[in-house]
């Protein structure tokens, strides 16, 4: 028995039990094509479809938006979700395609959407046939959110929305956006409001959405253009003028932070096709050639995985007291930490695993000589992404440095 297992309350303990049997009988089988590394490199309908199939598969059973109150689609269960969640895991499920929706739309809008929205969108985003994506970063505006200039005019009882997100991924399923817009062009962070806007029924009527293609060939990000799109007053989110107040609420879930405070959705962190990790890692080096020998016969190459195996350990600890509410001496230390380290740890594990492969590495997806089926490459140049998504590296260490630390800010 797992140690979260053994701090089951009788209703978790009775759900785990549920969950075991389910999964047990109930894993998706091998998947008709290649599935990509996370949800946000998901490029073709066949991927998409077929995971789609399994949230879908996976909802209908209860193990995902487990804590969500029943009239808007969820569980109506107490700290369920991660119960849902850590047998995913431990079964090796694949990902849930909707990660922008359930990790980041779902709690913004039911912490400040009003009750017919929720009961219209939140029950299609739990099930995945609702796509969501996210629609914050503009080309002027990256890591300073607060000057979005995407704008919102009222005319009527309408809102008319003009302007340009960049960076969306998921943006070329997407049936909703979340979307931080100015309101009020002489008030930077009061003048922001958040709305979800319908992007799919809207393309070529006010909306564009064009793919930008990655240095891994893939094409999760895109570029979204606001032409005159009409959007009711009723997918506002909270007060106008109160946007930047929604944001936050957005960004503590997508860093981690809301993991606490909210109901969770589900799925998360299943494994869909090759794990970068060190236990990966370590096989890799038992199997790859370098100079005639064995990389893991070289003591320097030993060492630099065991201090990716010390790091990777530590974060699962950390993760761990991120769940004890009396070890939350900040709200934002840990869960930016965990941000933080867990996209760097990543980032240096997968450069361990191509110099490891050395020449191989070059050999790209199919390549029947590419070792790990030419993964590891993958990972370490869609690593990038994740150092920058979220918040750049440089913006959570000045976070924890001035809100948390009390150090003074940087020139």
């Amino acid at each position: 028995m797992s140690e979260s297992a053994r701090k089951d309350t009788p209703e978790q303990a009775e759900f785990r039990s549920y969950c075991q049997g389910w999964l047990k009988d109930n894993l998706p089988g091998e998947p008709p094509v290649r599935l990509p590394l996370t949800p946000l490199e998901i490029m073709t309908q066949e991927q998409l479809s077929y995971l789609q199939a399994w949230q879908k598969s996976a909802y209908d059973a209860g193990l995902v938006g487990c804590d969500y109150p029943v009239e808007v689609g969820g569980g109506g269960r107490n700290d369920c979700q991660r119960v849902a969640n850590e047998e995913m895991i431990a079964a090796r499920t694949p990902f849930m395609p909707n990660v922008i929706g359930l990790g980041m739309a779902a709690p913004t809008v039911f912490y400040h959407g009003q009750d017919k929205l929720k009961q219209d969108v939140l029950p299609r985003l739990f099930s995945g046939e609702d796509i969501w994506c996210q629609g914050f970063s503009e080309p002027e505006a990256g890591s300073d959110l607060a000057s979005v200039q995407t704008f919102a005019e009222k005319k009527g009882d309408k809102w008319v929305i003009n302007g340009h997100k960049v960076w969306t991924s998921l943006a070329h399923f997407a049936e909703w956006m979340i979307i931080l817009l100015r309101t009020d062009k002489s008030h930077k962070y009061d003048g922001l409001s958040y709305f979800v806007v319908p992007i799919r029924s809207a393309l070529g009527k006010g909306v564009t959405v064009r793919p930008l293609i990655k240095i891994t060939g893939e094409t999760g990000f895109n570029e979204v253009i606001f032409e005159d799109l009409e959007v009711d007053d009723s997918f506002r989110l909270d007060e106008l003028g109160k946007g930047w107040q929604v944001a936050m609420t957005t960004l503590l879930h997508e860093r981690g932070a809301g993991e606490l405070q909210t109901p969770r959705s589900g799925g998360l962190k299943s494994k869909a096709t090759h794990a970068t990790n060190t236990a990966n890692l370590i096989e890799l080096a038992q199997t790859s050639y370098r100079g005639g020998k064995l990389a893991c016969d070289d003591a320097l190459t030993r060492d630099k995985i065991m201090q990716q195996v010390i790091r990777e350990e530590g974060l699962r600890h950390n993760q761990r007291r991120s769940r004890v509410p009396a070890l939350q001496d900040h709200p934002m230390r840990l869960p930016l930490q965990n941000k933080l380290l867990a996209s760097e740890i990543a980032q240096d594990t997968a450069a361990i695993a191509v110099e490891v492969e050395g020449a191989s590495a070059s050999l790209y997806l199919g390549d029947d000589n590419a070792p790990a089926g030419g993964e590891w490459p993958m990972s370490y140049m869609n690593s990038y992404g994740m150092t920058i998504a979220a918040g750049t590296s440089e913006v959570q260490r000045n976070i924890l440095g001035e809100r948390v630390l009390g150090m003074p800010k940087s020139k």
